[in-house]
């Protein structure tokens, strides 16, 4: 398909995302084919490794692609958005648990969906432009695609500032916050790509001293409150008027429900019981959440002023992350 380009190359399966003038955002078809391609490699003994990269210098993967589950659900389609997200799960899924190295290369913006597939690798690989950020509370969402697996795993409370700010992390704090594993300048990677696939050797990713990681070093102890309502008075009290900017754009209740996955994350042995969580909320926000309203604000008609509606209560946040029973996510094949 011309937007992922999917090849044996050498010792290497090659997955390339090839939408660049789209911030190479993954559609439902994408993560379909991506999908499929991991199933077929596991078995194929020519291929030793899975090597997935990105066209362009701006994104690795801005994030999913969801103006079509936007449109149907205005439409009054909600099955279009839960397939997408339970399909898309099912890959990041693939990823984490691939029985042979999977190496991504993370350039410029990694956020959403890109954290789905390149944050899940064995081996993550950033450079100089890469930036990361988990911004879905800005649209309605809750951090998805594994993300609260990865922010419950960040060092004391940075998750959940990660997850409540969407802040941006360079190479340097991606690494301190689990993102990702090792910093190598970016004018190498077509040469050390070359050399994975022909000697499929993991020696040769030898990691350079990253840039500083300023966000490494904040005080995070106003995160350990018990809701968003603590956390926002404690960052009064503290006069951070930088992130009480960035919380006052989300969604309510994205950012209770979103703290909520983080830190039930926390306890999971494994990324499978993190994105099934994730999933009862995303099965049900084109339905119930603010997920409608924030993308028309944030990407159809761009006026970056979402007006929420949802209710954010308690109450509320166990409802729309209650069981799904039959519809739970699951793993099958």
């Amino acid at each position: 398909m011309d937007d992922l380009k999917i090849r044996k190359d050498g010792r290497a399966g090659r997955i390339t995302f090839s939408r660049p003038k789209a911030l190479n955002a993954l559609s439902h078809d994408m993560a379909k084919a991506l999908h499929q391609a991991l199933i077929e490699w596991k078995e194929d003994d020519e291929v030793e490794l899975v090597i997935i990269d990105a066209e362009g210098e701006r994104a690795f993967c801005a994030g999913g692609d969801i103006a079509a589950v936007y449109q149907a659900a205005i439409n009054g389609n909600h099955v279009e958005g839960q397939q997408f997200f339970f399909d898309e799960y099912r890959m990041n899924a693939e990823i984490a648990n691939y029985p042979k190295p999977v190496v991504s290369f993370m350039q410029g913006f990694v956020m959403g969906g890109g954290v789905g597939v390149g944050g899940h690798a064995s081996h993550r690989i950033v450079g100089n432009s890469t930036r990361i950020a988990m911004p879905e509370s800005g649209i309605g969402l809750v951090p998805d695609v594994g993300g609260s697996w990865l922010l419950a795993r960040a060092p004391g409370n940075m998750g959940e500032y990660l997850m409540l700010t969407a802040d941006r992390m360079g190479p340097g704090d991606a690494i301190k916050a689990g993102f990702a594993d090792t910093f190598i300048p970016e004018a190498e990677w077509p040469a050390l790509i070359e050399q994975l696939v022909q000697s499929a050797d993991l020696s040769i990713l030898k990691g350079q001293t990253p840039p500083e990681a300023p966000l490494s070093e904040g005080d995070f102890s106003a995160y350990a409150g018990a809701n968003t309502a603590d956390i926002v008075s404690a960052l009064e009290t503290a006069g951070d008027e930088a992130a009480l900017k960035a919380i006052r754009r989300n969604s309510p209740l994205s950012m209770a429900a979103g703290l909520r996955l983080v830190r039930e994350a926390r306890h999971d042995s494994k990324v499978e019981e993190s994105l099934a969580r994730e999933y009862r909320f995303t099965h049900r926000a084109t339905e119930k959440g603010d997920f409608v309203e924030g993308v028309r604000a944030q990407v159809i008609d761009k006026d970056r002023n979402p007006q929420w509606k949802a209710d954010a209560s308690p109450v509320a946040v166990d409802d729309i992350l209650a069981t799904l029973g039959p519809e739970e996510l699951h793993f099958n094949a």
